[in-house]
Order: structure tokens, then C-alpha cells, then sequence
């Protein structure tokens, strides 16, 4: 009898893999064993089994060894990681006791040690038949997220369904990552939506992969499969420190420092209301002329990512001006202005580099931040001060370039000499001002004098006011930027900076 039962399992089992790879994704093990290198995976609590007694829960067929949940630690490209992966195929991956058990252990033992911490999360949410054991077990895995934020990465990749409860682990970690067509994240499914709301809405028009992407800005990019997803987040990996203890990572470079860059020269157009793409001055600046952007299609009006200079991991932050003109109130504006969505993106980004000693490099071509009602009521003024209040608490070494317009409030909010930067440079194309010599010429002249915007403009729409107050350091040629920021980046590299002890600062949330 024993050994029919043992059978039955086996084929059961096989018969849920099989339906599970039809879709075309990998097993929860073929997932560590193709993220991990060959060899390195150490697994915990292989024969865990989950306590739930009730609604047939403790007969043998539904017990399984590991219960929903494989944990444990290896290596990527030599460099400690600890993992957990959800295995649908067990109870489609909801959480037990056990389950929550198993996680919470890798990510004491990371903290611990100090290394980063990767979820790939494929889960239906808590296991019901538990009941408030298995909500008890989130609660200890999001207390474990707050306390580990700043420590430890934390890196959450989204292979399935995620839902309820599930989905704030994932909003807690530092990254985001999704699959497309087979990962979505809601916090209540399109079946309860319909009953609540009575909308007709399908799981990837709710949480798929470009809903958080482009819409949300819950996930940070989206990959085409599993094996495209895991070999992307091995390559990402490469960027960060295992621990906020650790420097930026440096690896071995084979792009002169020195290199100029005679491209950048004529990036810029004469005309400033004319547009170019950041894209193109960030990869020219950076080793191998390879940038790994962050929410690449959310908040399209600000740039931000990690690329290396001289081999040293570095994060970019700068505005876009390829971003086309927006449409408000029968009037256009310039869409590479900050606005709430691109505030919270890049302070996000800003803080995370400055907890894990990663310098910054700032690109600034921002006419301002985005006028409107829509703005205005949104909370323009709060969420942009995030952006401020990031910038302003970084410690981390910070090097600024502005390449053409820097006005108004958004040149001081964008990591300018003010917010203790270090290295602040101007491009001969750059523009120091309040605002735009139309705007301000109509205010101090009231369209009165014929002449005074070509005044102005020549007084103002260029960088050497702000250099002869020593808001700007130099006035460079750009095809030097990249032998300017190397340079700088070795002399900070010993930077000690301290802020007034405080038990944590009040972010304008």
C-alpha cells in the first residue's frame, strides 16, 4: 500500500511539472540551478514539511519534502547570495507557516553575513487552509524586508502570480523585476474587481508586466521568459555590493580613462528648445559604452541606471529631453520637465545608491518642473521634494553635469552645488537661470522693452554667472566629461561625509 501511495505522489507530481512547463516556464530548482553558478547552490531545509493539520492537510499525499518553498545560499560569478524560490507546483506556491519559516531563515542568516537577498516569487498567496498562520508568516517576512532595507540588497523577481498579501514583500525589496505574459501582480484578482466594481478587466491589463512597468511604476523592467529574466538579474547583480558595508564593486576595465569623447562635442543642438537623447551622452561617458537602465518605461522624462567608469559602479540620473512635448490645457510643455512620477523614480534610485555606496553621476537638462492642476493636485510640491530631500542626504560622492537648460527650483533639486555636491560642471551649451528669457523678460519688463529678451539671453542663458559664484566648478569642454568624472571618482573614493545624528529623517512621503 505504502508503496502504491509512493507512486501515485510520483506521478501526480510529475503530472503538475509537465503542465507547469507547457507554459513555458522552469521549475522552481531549474531557477536557482540557472541563476546560481554551477555548483554553488547549498540548499536549506530540504525536508520541511508544512503543520497545518486541518481540512486533510496532514495526510500523506499532501506533504511534500521542502513543502512550497526551495531556500538557500551560492554564488553568482563567485559572490554570495542568498535565494529563495516559491514552487507552484505545491499547493501553486501559497504560504505556509513553514514556508514563511524557510524564507525568513535565508534572510536572517544574509543579513547576518551581509549578503544580498534574491526572492523569485511564484505564488497564489496564503495558504487558506492555515488561516492566520499563514498571515502571521508574511508579517514575519515583511519585518525581515524593513529590517533588512539599507543592509542588504534585496532583490524580488516575479515568475508567476503574485496576490493579497503577497504582493508588499516584493514592494518593500529594493528591485522589481517581472516576466512578460506569465507574472502579474495584483492586490485583489480581476474576479473580485468584477464583483466590487463591476469593471471588466483581464490579469494582464490588472497587474501584468507592462501595467507595472509603464503605468505603476511597481516594477522596474520587465524580461521576455524565465531564462532571459534570470540570465538579466545575474548580469545586473554585477552592479551592486553585497552589503551597505561594502564599496561600489570594481572590476577590471579595459576602456582608457582618459578616452575622449569627440561625439559629444555637437550632441547638444544649437537650437534649446530642440531635443537629443541623454541615452546617447551616458552610454559615450561609460565603460564599454554599457548602461543598465532602471524603469526604462516609467517616468520616460528622467534617465536612471547603473553603468561603470574605469570599472567602479557608479548610478546615473539624468533628464531626458527626447521625451516629445505634452499636451495640458491647450498649451504645450516641455515633457522633460519634472514632474511627480519622475520626482519619486529618481529619489527612489537616489537612495538606494547613497545606502549602498554607490556614487552618483548627475546629467541636468530640466527647464523646470511641470506646471498644471493635474501636477498641483497630485502633490507636485511633496513628491518633488523627495527628489530634493534625496539628493540633499546623499553622502556618497556626487558629480553634476549640466549639458544645456538648468532652471528654476528644478537646478537646485537636481544635485546642484547647494545639496553638497562635489563636482559640479558646466557644458558651454549650458543655461543658468531662473527661467526662460521669454518667461522672465515678460515678468521684469512687462513686454515693454523691444530688446531685453536678446539682453537677457546674453546675460544670463549661458553658464558663467553661475561659475563666477562658484556654483559651478568648471566650465568644461564635453568631450572631456568622461577623463573629468574618472578622475574625480579616484580622488573621492576616500570621501568621508557625516550628517546632525538623528534617529532616521522624516522624507516628505
Amino acid at each position: 500500500k505504502k508503496e502504491q501511495k509512493d507512486f501515485v505522489r510520483k506521478v501526480s507530481a510529475g503530472c503538475r511539472i509537465s503542465f507547469f512547463l507547457s507554459f513555458g516556464k522552469l521549475t522552481a530548482r531549474e531557477r536557482i540551478l540557472l541563476l546560481l553558478d554551477p555548483d554553488s547552490f547549498d540548499e536549506y531545509d530540504m525536508f520541511v514539511e508544512h503543520r497545518c493539520s486541518d481540512f486533510g492537510m496532514d495526510s500523506n499525499k499532501n506533504k511534500y519534502p521542502g513543502d512550497s518553498v526551495v531556500t538557500g545560499r551560492g554564488r553568482i560569478n563567485g559572490r554570495l547570495a542568498y535565494v529563495f524560490s516559491q514552487d507552484f507546483t505545491v499547493f501553486g506556491g501559497s504560504l505556509s507557516g513553514a514556508h514563511a519559516q524557510k524564507i525568513c531563515k535565508v534572510m536572517d542568516q544574509a543579513a547576518m553575513v551581509g549578503a544580498p537577498v534574491i526572492g523569485l516569487n511564484d505564488s497564489g498567496g496564503a495558504r487558506i487552509q492555515e488561516g492566520v498562520e499563514s498571515l502571521a508568516g508574511y508579517a514575519d517576512i515583511f519585518l525581515r524586508n524593513v529590517l533588512c532595507s539599507g543592509v542588504v540588497p534585496q532583490i524580488s523577481l516575479i515568475m508567476g502570480p503574485c496576490a493579497g498579501g503577497a504582493v508588499y514583500s516584493p514592494a518593500l525589496t529594493d528591485f522589481t523585476f517581472m516576466v512578460k505574459d506569465t507574472s502579474y501582480l495584483f492586490i485583489t484578482g480581476p474576479d473580485v474587481v468584477k464583483s466590487v466594481t463591476n469593471e471588466d478587466v483581464t490579469q494582464e491589463q490588472l497587474g501584468g508586466a507592462k501595467t507595472h512597468t509603464a503605468v505603476s511604476g511597481v516594477a522596474h523592467r520587465a524580461f521576455e521568459n524565465d531564462i532571459d529574466a534570470l540570465l538579466n538579474l545575474r548580469e545586473f547583480f554585477n552592479y551592486l555590493p553585497l552589503s551597505n558595508r561594502d564599496p561600489a564593486p570594481v572590476c577590471e576595465c579595459h576602456d582608457p580613462s582618459d578616452r575622449l569623447v569627440p561625439e559629444l562635442d555637437t550632441v547638444v543642438p544649437v537650437e534649446s528648445t530642440k531635443a537629443y537623447d541623454m541615452l546617447d551622452i551616458i552610454h559615450s561617458i561609460a565603460d564599454e559604452r554599457e548602461f543598465f537602465e532602471i524603469m526604462p518605461s516609467y517616468a520616460r522624462n528622467i534617465v536612471v541606471g547603473f553603468a561603470r567608469m574605469n570599472g567602479r559602479t557608479v548610478g546615473i540620473v539624468g533628464n531626458q529631453p527626447k521625451v516629445a512635448s505634452v499636451k495640458q490645457n491647450k498649451k504645450y510643455f516641455a515633457a522633460w520637465c519634472l514632474d511627480i512620477n519622475s520626482s519619486v523614480k529618481g529619489a527612489r534610485f537616489v537612495r538606494f545608491c547613497d545606502a549602498f555606496n554607490i556614487p552618483l553621476i548627475t546629467f541636468v537638462d530640466v527647464p523646470g518642473f511641470l506646471p498644471g492642476t493635474a501636477q498641483e493636485y497630485g502633490g507636485i510640491i511633496r513628491h518633488g521634494a523627495k527628489l530634493l530631500f534625496a539628493f540633499a542626504e546623499a553622502t556618497v560622492p556626487k558629480i553634476t553635469i549640466i549639458t544645456r537648460k538648468a532652471y528654476g527650483g528644478a537646478y537646485d533639486v537636481m544635485s546642484s552645488k547647494h545639496l553638497r555636491g562635489d563636482a559640479n560642471y558646466a557644458w558651454p551649451t549650458a543655461e543658468v537661470a531662473v527661467m526662460g528669457a521669454k518667461g522672465a523678460v515678460q515678468i521684469i519688463f512687462r513686454g515693454k522693452e523691444a530688446n531685453a529678451e536678446a539682453e537677457y539671453v546674453d546675460k544670463f542663458a549661458n553658464p558663467f554667472p553661475a561659475a563666477m559664484r562658484g556654483f559651478v566648478d568648471d566650465i568644461i569642454q564635453p568631450s572631456t566629461t568622461r577623463v573629468r568624472i574618472c578622475h574625480d571618482l579616484d580622488v573621492l573614493a576616500s570621501k568621508t561625509q557625516s550628517s546632525p545624528w538623528k534617529k532616521h529623517a522624516n522624507i516628505p512621503l
